[in-house]
């Protein structure tokens, strides 16, 4: 699913917003990988709109990123994307926890128990940011690839880690948020947020409701370190229709026990929840 993307490109001349220390052409050329990141393909015209400078620009970056392999083009379809060596950088940030790799096993065993997407996510920068994946083969899913990001109030994980804050961290989160509205479900106020929050910590489990995506639901736990810190949290994804309200607490039970056995193998003493 593509998510929204802040505009990033600083008008052309504007220095007012950099660091004093800031270097230019890298500072754009970050611009148009985290660009690139967030499209499933885009041409020199759109980029250099979405980030405000001209195609000459751009084009001098682009070239230069694809000769060092970190964005690719497609001449039939005039589209730039993410290259190779780009996914190997993003990869080295992976290998420095070892939650992915912890993860693992237990994830293709929830995927195989529910039927739908298992999803391993950490929080980052007041979002959740989709580690890994293990995808069901049903046809109609979930998708959350890799890098992928979501507002910690409308996603399942989010919620669950929200809900490991303590009381101090949760009260500055809600004070501070920007509750952006994705549906007419979502959650968008300190005050229901905080109401869930404690429903989530009775039950055990988060769950999103069509918060984020419509005809998406999502069931996710926290994941807990050995000094028993909220470090990721897991979750199930999929459609309405088979994430009925049964099968949300049949597999919220599921969810749990995995961030459970996740944490366990992290070295924590006690569950998830």
């Amino acid at each position: 699913m593509q998510q929204p993307v802040r505009k990033r490109g600083r008008p052309k001349g504007g220095k007012a917003d950099q660091p004093a220390a800031s270097i230019q052409a890298l500072d754009r050329g970050l611009d148009v990988l985290e660009a690139l990141a967030a499209h499933e393909g885009i041409t020199l015209t759109g980029l250099s709109t979405h980030l405000d400078q001209s195609p000459a620009t751009m084009h001098r970056v682009l070239a230069t990123l694809e000769h060092r392999r970190y964005v690719e083009n497609n001449p039939d379809r005039q589209e730039w994307f993410i290259g190779p060596e780009a996914f190997r950088l993003g990869s080295a940030f992976l290998r420095r926890t070892n939650i992915v790799e912890r993860s693992r096993a237990v994830m293709r065993d929830l995927m195989a128990l529910t039927g739908e997407t298992a999803n391993l996510g950490i929080e980052r920068d007041g979002d959740v940011l989709f580690v890994s994946q293990g995808e069901t083969h049903q046809t109609i899913r979930a998708f959350f690839p890799p890098g992928t990001r979501s507002p910690l109030h409308a996603s399942g994980i989010g919620k669950a880690l929200l809900a490991a804050f303590d009381q101090t961290r949760l009260a500055v989160f809600l004070r501070d948020a920007t509750f952006t509205r994705f549906t007419d479900k979502t959650i968008a106020d300190a005050d229901a947020l905080q109401a869930d929050i404690a429903l989530i910590r009775h039950r055990g489990f988060a769950f999103d409701d069509e918060e984020r995506t419509l005809g998406m639901r999502c069931v996710a736990a926290s994941i807990v370190n050995s000094y028993g810190e909220a470090v990721a949290g897991v979750s199930v994804s999929g459609p309405t229709n088979r994430m009925t309200d049964a099968a949300v607490d049949r597999i919220g039970g599921m969810v749990a026990t995995a961030a459970e056995r996740i944490s366990a193998g992290l070295g924590s003493g006690r569950g998830g929840r």
